[in-house]
């Protein structure tokens, strides 16, 4: 599914940027940039696999998408799937409520547990289920793949400006740029990754600025992964593309968020800030770009 990208004048003229675009990724139908993939990963197990038994841990875009995808695949075909999703026992209820609400198949189903990224790959070992779990697997990867095709159709694209927590949707479209692997592609964008000061394993690698709020939480709540099991790879594509990485703290997600409200009259969550905070920051740093840049709003 394409989404909206389009060029918005008076918030490139606030950030003294030639052209920025934002690409709406929360107006996907699986409602975040993680339908990209996990229909795609839960499609291709399902199909060469056989599999018809599904887990995630997750309480935000990456369970969303993928109860939808099971609706769908459920809707669509003889053969049904089943989808566990395991959440922590803070999650947050709003999160919960839309969860709960977006489920129509009783054959998916929510279950609130002490540690549920445990319980997947419990869940996963014992056979019971297919995990999926983009920060590992590279299947993952192929559903970004489809999203830099639409990015390349923007004309001398200069930079690409992601809100990072695995580095899978960085991984996956440096890869589709910058690599043959893959996808022939006219442009060669700048990867540039944006973590939070409560988590930011791969941009602490390029900027060395001193975090303000080490130790308080990021209201982007969806930048959880310490790990970051992918860090070289996407430290590496993100150096071949001459991006960088950027470190955001709450402060700058609020201006981001009413600076996009002020000049694009849109309501765009904190996770999906961080792309804005990271091209505010990187201009105020002196980085410029002939063509357009891209900020990914990538959902709740």
């Amino acid at each position: 599914m394409k989404t909206i990208q389009m060029p918005y004048a008076e918030l490139a003229q606030a950030l003294g940027v030639k052209d920025i675009y934002l690409k709406r990724e929360d107006q996907h139908k699986y409602g975040s940039h993680k339908g990209r993939s996990i229909p795609l990963m839960i499609k291709k197990y399902f199909k060469e696999e056989g599999k018809t038994d599904f887990v995630i841990s997750s309480s935000g875009n990456a369970a969303l998408a993928a109860i939808h995808a099971a609706q769908a695949h459920n809707r669509n075909n003889p053969s049904k799937i089943k989808l566990t999703v395991f959440v922590g026992q803070n999650i947050d209820q709003k999160k919960l409520k839309l969860l709960l609400l977006t489920i129509e198949d009783t054959k998916i189903k929510i279950e609130q547990v002490e540690r549920p990224k445990q319980s997947a790959f419990q869940m996963d070992k014992d056979g019971a289920a297919k995990i999926l779990r983009q920060s590992t697997d590279d299947n993952a990867l192929l559903g970004y793949f489809e999203l830099a095709e639409e990015l390349d159709k923007i004309p001398n694209l200069a930079a690409i400006f992601v809100p990072t927590s695995s580095g899978t949707t960085a991984q996956g479209l440096g890869e589709a740029f910058w690599t043959d692997n893959y996808l022939k592609l006219k442009n060669r964008p700048q990867i540039h990754i944006v973590q939070t000061v409560a988590c930011h394993p791969i941009a602490q690698e390029f900027d060395l600025t001193v975090a303000t709020q080490l130790n308080n939480p990021s209201i982007a709540g969806a930048i959880v992964d310490h790990v970051a099991m992918r860090k070289e790879k996407v430290i590496e594509i993100t150096k071949t593309s001459g991006g960088s990485g950027w470190i955001i703290d709450n402060k700058q997600i609020l201006e981001a968020i009413s600076l996009v409200k002020e000049t694009c009259k849109l309501a765009i969550s904190p996770n999906s800030a961080l792309s804005v905070a990271g091209l505010k920051k990187a201009a105020l740093s002196g980085w410029q770009w002939n063509g357009p840049v891209v900020c990914l709003v990538t959902g709740m």
